[in-house]
């Protein structure tokens, strides 16, 4: 089996490796992968690869998890075909667990510590899954959302992309100060998207022409070379537009903002359908990992379902950071559940380990690991590990150090010790017998307290430097997208656009109260993200 570069815990660096390796009885790091020779494919064949990820849609979410009322037929189609991780943890936002999942390292070591305020861009001395994907000859394909930079030397096709297909900013339409941004005036339907460095008007729903776009690549990319289609949707994440005949499945049923959020989950669940059915009439589903997953908590469904947890997005709290995660590959994979910590920051490492692909040594140790011993055996030895959970986006200008202790969280399989804020004693919970977190027991167990926040408190000195990239960045005056979007279209330009002092004129009431709510200093679960 090829070598997985990995740290002896997740979220934890090699720095403390060898500390924390003794403690836990873990393995030690493994060495860069520039020193590996040819590397082994672990079930015998390189995978195509298809990786989906939605945008706020909750763990509660799906039908296949239990969702009373909400149906997805399709996406329970896959979740029976899959290896199925069930403790499978992301980052509260969006941004964070993107960068988390491109890099494998926790998102604070690239510099990610918001949702916007250049504090989104993921630092350029990251390497990502696609370049090290195409070490082993893949084609690269982004088809959606973004969300790790606006700027030219930020976007996809210059981190491992070879097809781009996005919107800009965190979502289509939204527009705020400095460089995140999307096309002025975008829409759901009809979306104006960037495509390979030219903007294209493609015609339909948001969601539709994302799945399109990449199914039609992917009949370009077969049987050609192997190839890794990233489809990351921005549905269903607000403003909640749908088109009628799915909001009208829960119409009546739910309340209007629930019925918009489901009726939008049911379309994405429609087009994976489709794609599914088309992989394999084209004879390559058996060729093709497919992986779905969710990017943070869910937002309007939680109050009716949340699979028993606390919280939701934008929170330290379980609900804000449990995700789906299914990997099915026909003939390879065998259906079940995994209940083992798992978490975004192993799927660079998975994926690299099941392509053959070569981590580049500038990549630095991880913090994620290969989860291919469970997705091969769901009882394989899997060493107990620490995650960390930090919601971030302390206000601009802020003293880092104040926020420790605000909003955090650190977790092995049995406890978790989240930090409200400095004022407040963490509260320590027992996940095997109260995954929701209702019972604090911090004071009944001191001595696990200790343990976890001396842990805590050493990877917050490990990340703290990392912390500094982009807090004093300054954006440009007018957003690329924008910027971009006016040359190839001067006459789209409004007058009222033409000096920068008039950037964002054009964002939705909805842009701009959620910026305020997110550069305040109590931005709330239901800002964050944005």
């Amino acid at each position: 089996m090829a070598k997985r570069v990995l740290t002896a815990i997740g979220g934890i660096s090699a720095g403390w490796g060898t500390v924390f390796a003794a403690i836990l009885g873990l393995p030690g790091s493994v060495a860069a992968a520039g020193e590996q020779q040819a590397l082994a494919l672990p079930l015998g064949s390189r995978p195509n690869i298809v990786l989906i990820i939605t945008d706020d849609q909750g763990y509660g979410d799906l039908s296949c998890h239990g969702n009373p009322i909400l149906k997805t037929p399709n996406l329970d189609r896959l979740h029976a075909a899959s290896v199925r991780f069930t403790d499978f943890q992301v980052s509260p936002t969006c941004s964070p667990t993107r960068c988390a999942l491109m890099t494998g390292k926790h998102e604070f070591r690239s510099g990610v510590t918001h949702t916007i305020l250049e504090r989104e861009r993921m630092s350029l001395r990251a390497v990502t899954l696609p370049q090290v994907l195409k070490t082993a000859g893949y084609s690269t394909g982004i088809f959606g959302k973004w969300h790790l930079g606006d700027e030219p030397e930020y976007r996809p096709d210059r981190r491992g992309f070879d097809e781009v297909f996005i919107h800009g900013a965190g979502g289509i339409g939204q527009t705020y100060p400095g460089s995140c941004g999307d096309a002025p005036g975008n829409s759901y339907f009809d979306p104006a998207i960037l495509h390979n460095g030219k903007f294209v008007k493609p015609r339909g729903y948001c969601t539709d022409v994302f799945f399109r776009q990449a199914t039609q690549w992917i009949e370009q990319q077969k049987g050609r070379k192997p190839f890794f289609a990233y489809i990351s949707t921005n549905a269903p994440h607000e403003p909640l537009i749908v088109p009628e005949q799915y909001e009208q499945l829960y119409a009546g049923r739910v309340p209007e903002k629930t019925a918009k959020y489901w009726g939008m989950i049911a379309n994405i669940d429609e087009n994976v359908g489709r794609l599914l059915d088309q992989l394999k009439d084209w004879g390559i589903d058996r060729d093709t990992l497919v992986i779905f997953m969710n990017d943070n908590g869910g937002t309007h469904g939680c109050k009716i379902f949340n699979a028993g947890m606390k919280g939701q997005k934008g929170s330290m709290w379980l609900g804000g950071t449990r995700a789906a995660s299914f990997w099915c590959w026909p003939g390879k994979l065998k259906p079940g559940d995994v209940d083992r910590l798992a978490a975004h920051i192993d799927i660079l490492p998975t994926l690299a380990e099941l392509a053959g692909a070569q981590i580049p040594a500038e990549a630095g140790p991880l913090d994620g690991r290969s989860l291919v011993p469970l997705l091969t055996n769901p009882s394989a030895d899997w060493p107990d590990r620490y995650l960390i959970t930090h919601v971030g986006r302390w206000p601009k200008g802020a003293v880092i150090d104040d926020f420790q202790y605000v909003r955090a969280a650190i977790r092995n399989s049995n406890y978790s010790l989240v930090f409200v804020s400095p004022q407040e004693k963490p509260q320590l919970f027992d996940l095997r017998n109260d995954y929701g977190q209702q019972k604090n027991i911090a004071e009944e167990h001191p001595e696990v307290v200790a343990c976890l926040k001396v842990q805590y408190d050493r990877w917050w000195r490990e990340v703290r430097p990392c912390l500094d990239f982009n807090e004093a960045a300054q954006g440009p005056p007018i957003n690329p997208f924008k910027k971009l979007y006016w040359e190839q279209f001067p006459d789209e330009r409004p007058t009222s656009e033409a000096s920068p002092t008039s950037e964002g004129t054009r964002a939705s009431e909805g842009t701009r109260a959620s910026a305020a709510a997110a550069i305040s200093e109590g931005a709330t679960a239901s800002a964050a993200g944005r």
